[in-house]
């Protein structure tokens, strides 16, 4: 997640983002004690780390799909590793955030 909102991120691992993501995907938002859920299976955060890391992802997004985070220039990066900055391109063009 590189984004602004998320500063705290840097606080957050790879592993427990990705514990978060799959935390997230089991515990919906009908779930009871859905914090603390997320929480135990999210190393070393507590419910209001995770709450709180939430909510910078929804306004994340929420920036994302009201256009005010801009797209990358991957053109201009192109000539560093050009196959890797086309696949961006073309998996950009396609992008539709619901």
């Amino acid at each position: 997640m590189a984004s602004s909102s998320i500063r705290g991120s840097a606080s957050w691992s790879s592993k427990q983002n990705k514990q978060f993501e799959e935390a997230l995907a089991m515990f919906d938002k009908d779930t009871p004690d859905r914090w603390h859920n997320i929480a135990r299976a999210v190393n070393g955060k507590s419910a209001e780390e995770v709450r709180r890391h939430y909510e910078a992802l929804v306004r994340d997004i929420m920036q994302i799909e009201t256009d005010q985070v801009p797209i990358p220039n991957y053109r201009a990066i192109a000539g560093n590793n050009r196959g890797y900055a086309n696949e961006h391109i073309r998996l950009m063009k396609n992008l539709r955030l619901q």
